[in-house]
Order: structure tokens, then C-alpha cells, then sequence
């Protein structure tokens, strides 16, 4: 057994610089809301006052979240794992807040339902899309590494959940959120734990960004597989945002679908986010700033 070094008695001590400890601090700041201290009241009320078909729409998107966070919290310990085993101080303490905050996710959700009394068996709401991506890419790609830690393994998970899954579908998400409750003041409880939630995402994201260019500065060819990734995913993204709407052009709340064209937005800012690290030294990577990763 390799003689185990400690990194924080020793003359390196903490790296206080950079993003992945300037995130955990920013976690411990920013991400001790507490679900359960959310006021949902008012949301009962006004799942009440929705037509059929608002509540549908909402339910369905509840639904994917509710499921999403579920999975994204089961799926992030080979991450962790990982990073561990490299010895990344700095980056494991910032993951320990991570998996904590995709458990309030997961908590947040629940209690909408519960508050709008919605207890059965939501599944029917998970499409043939959706499943492909919650129930088998993603899973996929993070059990990999258990027993592969290479670049290559560790660059594909982070593109799956990192910049798709939080990088693209939940940002979508959160806009149809508010693009549907926000003018009409509809569940004031729903979209306070939503600003939340992405506020904590950013973060998540932050990091991801962080880890896909360490990666690429380190091994300048996980950029080509990364971008490969990002281009199977991308149709998955249109197919999941159009499921349920075909032909239509209005919401139930009167308002543009625009949920594809905001998803390929959000997949191009990735996209050259990640570019921007070819070239790149790794101090400067390990120095970005929270703005240049997207951290709210």
C-alpha cells in the first residue's frame, strides 16, 4: 500500500486559490437553505385556481425534476471516488456539498408533491427520451468509473451530468418554471426552492466546467471526445423538450414554447466555455474566476 501523504500538515497545506475551494466556501455560504423551512401554502392554493392542462404541464415538468434529482444524487458517488483516489483535497471537499445539495433537491421536490397532493405513480410522465437518458446514459456513464479512472471515463461522466443534465436540461427547466409561474405570481414556494436550486446548480456547474478543462489542459484529446458526447446528446435534448407539445406553439399559460431553442442556447455556451481551455496553462484553469464558470 502507497504511504498515504496529508496534504493539510503538510508545507502545500490548503490550495485557497482555487475554484474548486473558493466553491466550497461559496456552498457553505449559499447552500444551507432548508426545504422544509419553504412556505407552500400559497401553492396549494393556486394548484387549485390552474386549468387541467396547466397542471398537467407543471406536473409534468415536477415530475422529470423529481426523478432527475433522484438520479443525480444516486449517480455522483463514483465521482466522488474518484477524485478521492487522485488525492484532489480541494475538489473533494467542494463534491461533499455537492451530493449533499442534490439531496435537498431530491427533498425539495418531494414536498411539492406532497403539498399539491400528488402521491401516486408519476412514471407515465417519463418518456421513451427521458428514460434514455436518466435511466441509462447517465447511470452508465457514472458507473464506468467505478473501475475506470482514466480521462477519457472521467471526461465523458462529467460531460453526461455536469454539462448536459445540469448544464442544459435543468437550466431549461428552471426557464420553463418561471416562464410559466412567474408573471401570473403562481406557486411563490415552488419558484423560491427553483431560485435556490439554481443558484446551487451554478455551482455544480461551476465545477464541472473546472474539472472538463483541467482535463483538457491535462490531456489535450478528451477535448474531441467531450465535443463527440455533447453532439449525441444534443437531438436527445430537442426530442425531450418537444415530447407532449408536438405542433403546438403556446403554452397552457399563454407563453412561447421555446424550451428547444433555449436548450441548444445553453448547449453552445458549453461548448465554448470548454474550448476556451485549449492552450490554457493549468494555473490559469485552476485560478478561473466563479463569472467565467457560470456560478451565480
Amino acid at each position: 500500500m502507497k504511504e498515504r501523504v496529508i496534504l493539510t500538515t503538510s508545507s502545500r497545506g490548503i490550495n485557497e486559490d482555487s475554484l474548486p475551494y473558493r466553491l466550497y466556501q461559496k456552498a457553505k455560504k449559499f447552500g444551507i437553505w432548508n426545504p422544509a423551512d419553504i412556505d407552500f401554502s400559497q401553492d396549494a392554493i393556486d394548484w387549485q385556481r390552474m386549468t387541467d392542462e396547466q397542471r398537467e404541464g407543471i406536473l409534468r415538468l415536477i415530475s422529470m425534476f423529481q426523478a432527475g434529482e433522484e438520479a443525480v444524487t444516486l449517480d455522483l458517488l463514483p465521482l466522488m471516488m474518484a477524485i478521492a483516489k487522485e488525492g484532489r483535497l480541494e475538489e473533494e471537499m467542494f463534491l461533499t456539498t455537492f451530493l449533499y445539495e442534490e439531496a435537498k433537491h431530491t427533498e425539495f421536490f418531494r414536498l411539492v408533491l406532497n403539498t399539491i397532493g400528488e402521491k401516486g405513480d408519476l412514471s407515465h410522465f417519463h418518456s421513451d427520451t427521458y428514460k434514455k437518458i436518466f435511466y441509462e446514459i447517465l447511470p452508465t456513464a457514472m458507473q464506468r468509473i467505478e473501475t475506470d479512472q482514466s480521462p477519457e471515463a472521467i471526461a465523458e461522466a462529467s460531460t453526461v451530468y455536469n454539462m448536459f443534465v445540469e448544464g442544459v436540461l435543468a437550466e431549461t427547466g428552471y426557464y420553463s418554471f418561471y416562464n410559466s409561474l412567474e408573471d401570473i405570481g403562481y406557486m411563490p414556494g415552488l419558484l423560491k426552492g427553483i431560485g435556490h436550486l439554481k443558484r446551487d446548480e451554478s455551482r455544480h456547474i461551476g465545477y464541472g466546467t473546472f474539472l472538463l478543462q483541467r482535463l483538457i489542459c491535462e490531456h489535450p484529446h478528451v477535448y474531441d471526445i467531450i465535443m463527440k458526447k455533447l453532439q449525441e446528446l444534443a437531438p436527445l435534448a430537442i426530442q425531450l423538450n418537444t415530447e407532449g407539445t408536438e405542433g403546438e406553439e403556446i403554452s397552457a399559460f399563454g407563453k412561447p414554447l421555446e424550451g428547444p431553442e433555449f436548450s441548444m442556447k445553453q448547449l453552445q455556451v458549453r461548448i465554448e466555455i470548454l474550448t476556451r481551455a485549449k492552450g490554457r496553462r493549468i494555473e490559469d484553469i485552476y485560478r478561473m474566476s466563479e463569472t467565467e464558470a457560470g456560478v451565480l
